[in-house]
């Protein structure tokens, strides 16, 4: 399948004639053909007109159509075969077996919110019977329902080229809940969001959905993605990237005259806590798991652990000559595009000229910078020079992580409630440990989303309670998931219906209950007609 670089707007190839780039593989930093044009403002215009005109059918669409849907571009994406897989490998340097099951992720979303909108008890629906006899006044008759918001803006992101882009998790929550996705794909890979755009296209077209229903634009300039979230028709937002430009967005979006919701998945130091029987008897285990979790993806995953806390003493210092061991034994690795290497190796440099901060491992195998490499790194430092240096506290996106050794358990206690908002947050603690972890934990649940106990926090289940999201830095709304059954919710809003009758009701509240889902009914959660 060739490429032609344009935007695909409501189901056809638009000419924007704007100011064009080239993805460059860095795997070799060759320049890849053909030249990709970025959006013009009749482009952006041209998208979100047609995502509103199309939202006032698809969001009547019954949840069994919008299901369909949503299976036809997994089995489109799967037809791309190894066209997309090898296109993806050389904008990326993303290994083809690592690809493959981001593909099968990709598909396995899809597919899951297909289910979970066949079900349909995540709309929500509640029923609260009218008390005409109530004194001193009756009730009315009350049924709320979930409703989707509209045309939502997804910005791809740079290190999951297919499950976090173009038909990537926000894509395909915001399909599930009836909304209108316009996706501004990721200038790293522009080839990619184009083979992924056109299969959605095709799965729209073959089913006869509106084909405003789904554009992908692309930018490689910060003033496409400001207009997009500017435009009056956007609805919502859905982002995952750097902290800097989430928050740019998220300021757009609430200086606009009507603000709108940004969901922002921006930074996290996903911090590590080794309490000291933990420390103790498994000091070898936990360094090549943490070592493993560090390199994964050559650090570039948003929940690596960047930061890593310990009482000081002679099991920790056990610990850091087994990370060293193991450090050691890693090679250099290729990472997604010059900018991320070079943003990579800036910060690294800054880190290791702070006064107290001091290089403990680094892999032996100087990086090829032709081929965009990057070498794994670990620093130490003492936890009173950890918050004094705020550069510390910042994270840096890459194969890196921090030691911040501390005087005792009180005092990593004052390490925790000192951190910010985080994706995710783990303790590794033995029986002996559990009254401390349990000290921990009361913490670090109003730190971060996700806790985890003897584990590592890379790798992100794709399920039901999975809650991909924390408080400020890492995300914009830490009530919301953007992994998972649940991130549908983002792009929704409740309605009440007040004493209508039942050919007004949408189908979910009507007494009958056509689609069979769960509800609740006066405070009951039932699957009965009433």
């Amino acid at each position: 399948m060739s490429l032609h670089g344009k935007p695909i707007v409501a189901g056809a190839i638009f000419q924007s004639s704007g100011s064009t780039f080239k993805a460059f593989s860095p795997i070799n930093t060759h320049p890849l053909e053909p030249l990709f044009e970025n959006a013009s403002a009749a482009c952006i215009h041209t998208a979100l007109t047609s995502a509103s005109e199309a939202f006032r059918s698809y969001r009547k669409i019954s949840n069994e159509q919008r299901a369909s849907f949503l299976d036809a571009i997994a089995e489109e994406i799967l037809s791309l075969g190894d066209t997309l897989l090898e296109r993806a490998n050389l904008e990326t340097g993303l290994p083809l077996d690592r690809l493959t099951g981001e593909r099968g992720r990709t598909v396995g979303q899809l597919r899951l919110f297909a289910s979970v909108i066949r079900e349909g008890s995540w709309a929500d629906a509640r029923i609260d019977s009218p008390l005409p006899a109530r004194q001193p006044l009756p009730r009315p008759d009350l049924r709320s329902i979930l409703v989707p918001i509209g045309p939502v803006v997804v910005f791809g992101a740079s290190n999951f080229p297919l499950a976090f882009s173009v038909a990537g998790g926000d894509t395909a929550s915001a399909l599930a809940a009836g909304c209108p996705v316009i996706v501004k794909g990721h200038p790293a890979h522009p080839g990619t969001c184009e083979l992924v755009a056109t299969a959605i296209t095709k799965a729209a077209q073959q089913l006869g959905i509106h084909p405003g229903v789904f554009s992908m634009v692309h930018g490689n300039t910060p003033e496409v993605g400001m207009a997009l979230v500017s435009h009056p028709l956007c609805r919502a937002v859905g982002f995952t990237g750097s902290l800097k430009a989430g928050r740019a967005l998220f300021d757009a979006a609430h200086q606009r005259p009507e603000p709108i919701p940004v969901f922002a998945e921006m930074s996290s130091l996903n911090p590590i806590f080794l309490l000291p029987d933990a420390l103790r008897t498994k000091a070898a285990q936990i360094a090549e798991g943490l070592k493993n979790s560090i390199t994964i993806g050559v650090g570039q995953f948003c929940t690596k652990p960047g930061i890593v806390f310990a009482q000081d003493g002679p099991d920790l210092q056990t610990f850091l000559t087994h990370l060293s061991h193991s450090i050691g034994s890693t090679v250099p690795g290729t990472m997604l595009h010059s900018g991320i290497r070079d943003a990579f190796e800036a910060a690294s440099k800054q880190l290791s000229k702070i006064p107290r901060v001091q290089l403990l491992a680094r892999a032996p195998h100087s990086p090829d910078t032709s081929k965009t490499q990057a070498i794994p790194l670990v620093l130490v430092t003492d936890s009173q020079t950890f918050e004094r240096e705020s550069a510390l506290h910042e994270e840096v996106f890459g194969p890196i992580t921090l030691i911040v050794k501390s005087a005792s358990h009180e005092e990593l206690l004052q390490l925790a409630n000192g951190l910010s908002g985080q994706l995710t947050a783990t303790v590794h603690a033995n029986e002996p440990d559990m009254e401390h972890a349990r000290d921990l934990f009361s913490v670090l649940e109003q730190k971060a989303g996700r806790l985890l106990l003897n584990g590592f926090p890379t790798g992100v289940e794709v399920s039901h309670a999975m809650h991909h999201g924390g408080p400020y830095p890492s995300t914009t709304h830490s009530r919301f998931t953007s992994v998972g059954a649940a991130a549908i919710q983002r792009w929704v809003r409740p309605v009440c219906f007040q004493n209508f009758t039942p050919d007004f009701l949408p189908a979910e509240l009507r007494d009958a209950n056509p689609t069979g889902l769960m509800r609740i009914f006066d405070g009951q959660l039932t699957r009965n007609a009433i």
